[in-house]
């Protein structure tokens, strides 16, 4: 198999099963239990920015953004990021945030933060967040808060505890 078999496109709420799956398969019950998970339940993610990869009509693979904010400041968050395991280690999961930081990119979005392994997500462009600068509503370790910054030192308008953008005060 190869990068050529997958077909890439926005989500949309046909894939909500397939991806509810593919996502309990990746992940377990214990997802339910992360900070991100936390985040996530105080409201919807932003489709238009979500995409997955389809093979011979199934979801392998899918990312999600979901709009938080940190005090005044607002980013969005990735995840969850999740690839079937036959077609893990493939790229398809770093095509897939490439395209949803393009995506993020063209919609005016300043940066983008998530919960994850520096050796993955740094090549992609990914850095820590500094110590003490954000907190989450769940237990994470400080190491993995990682951002993307679209725009250049967008990650000084992010400051207390994430939330989802819903949940925040204006």
């Amino acid at each position: 198999m190869s990068l050529a078999d997958v077909t890439y496109m926005p989500e949309t709420p046909a894939h909500d099963p397939e991806i509810d799956t593919l996502n309990e398969e990746a992940f377990g019950p214990g997802r339910f239990a992360r900070a991100a998970y936390k985040i996530r339940e105080g409201g919807p993610h932003e489709r238009d920015l979500s995409f997955v990869g389809i093979r011979n009509g199934m979801v392998i693979a899918s990312v999600r953004m979901t709009p938080i904010a940190a005090g005044k400041g607002r980013s969005l968050m990735l995840g969850p990021l999740a690839v079937r395991p036959a077609h893990k280690n493939l790229g398809i999961g770093r095509h897939l945030v490439a395209m949803a930081l393009e995506a993020a990119r063209n919609a005016g979005w300043q940066s983008v933060l998530l919960v994850g392994d520096e050796p993955y997500y740094g090549p992609l462009g990914f850095t820590r967040i500094p110590y003490g600068q954000i907190s989450m509503p769940r237990p994470v370790d400080r190491n993995r808060l990682l951002i993307h910054e679209i725009v250049p030192g967008a990650v000084t308008s992010l400051a207390g505890e994430v939330t989802h953008a819903a949940l925040a005060r204006p």
